[in-house]
């Protein structure tokens, strides 16, 4: 049975995951700050655990609590858009680094908290979900925390994609599109589900030719 592991896991794109994969007989393992107010992943049945992966203290309690449970699907998708003050003449510094903090570094430090548990598993898919708006070649301007955030965390991805290449984990670099949540807002066209099952097919087909790619949820790349 596939085991997957989804953070940010309590609303929007993350429980569209859990509740998915759940569907399809996966053990899932959702995380999230505050998992006594999770109350729509407690309602799926699967197993909820406190992570914030802003905080090393929290990832390495997450990687004892899951000492030797293998993990086949690693899914880094907590993310932040940033602070209102976020263009090229006013940042709101403390905010720009949060956004670092979530969108760039939260994904390395899980993957490198839960490496050990990826090399257990028999899949070693690593996935993170990023931005077109990380795109510096795709680039229109404005929203500048998150952009940055998310170019950095390509870098990050796609190194992790050729130094752990040996290891045999494979690594999704994926953009979601444009997705109706409390983060996408209304206006935008596709939804959760939509986006989500586009995903899920993208990483059903992850395998070391593509692994490392920029690639948008239809499986389209995305230039750098």
């Amino acid at each position: 049975m596939t085991t997957v592991l989804i953070t940010g896991a309590n609303r929007g794109i993350g429980l569209v995951f859990a509740r998915q994969y759940a569907a399809d007989g996966a053990t899932v393992i959702a995380t999230c700050r505050e998992p006594e107010k999770a109350d729509k992943l407690t309602a799926l049945g699967v197993r909820v655990e406190q992570l914030d992966v802003t905080d090393p203290a929290s990832a390495t309690a997450l990687a004892v609590t899951l000492k030797a449970v293998p993990i086949d699907i690693l899914i880094a998708n907590a993310g932040y858009y940033g602070p209102e003050l976020q263009d090229a003449d006013d940042a709101d510094w403390a905010g720009f680094l949060q956004t670092y903090r979530v969108n760039s570094l939260g994904p390395l430090l899980v993957a490198q908290a839960l490496k050990l548990n990826l090399l257990s598993g028999q899949d070693k898919k690593l996935v993170v979900l990023t931005s077109k708006m990380g795109s510096i070649a795709d680039s229109t301007g404005g929203h500048l925390a998150y952009r940055a955030s998310k170019a950095a965390l390509n870098m990050i991805a796609h190194n992790l994609a050729l130094e752990w290449k040996k290891h045999g984990i494979k690594v999704a670099i994926l953009h979601p599109g444009w997705v109706k949540t409390d983060m996408g807002g209304s206006s935008a066209p596709l939804s959760a589900a939509e986006s989500v099952a586009e995903m899920m097919n993208r990483i059903a087909e992850l395998w070391p030719g593509n692994s490392g790619q920029f690639l948008d949820y239809q499986g389209k790349e995305i230039r750098w």
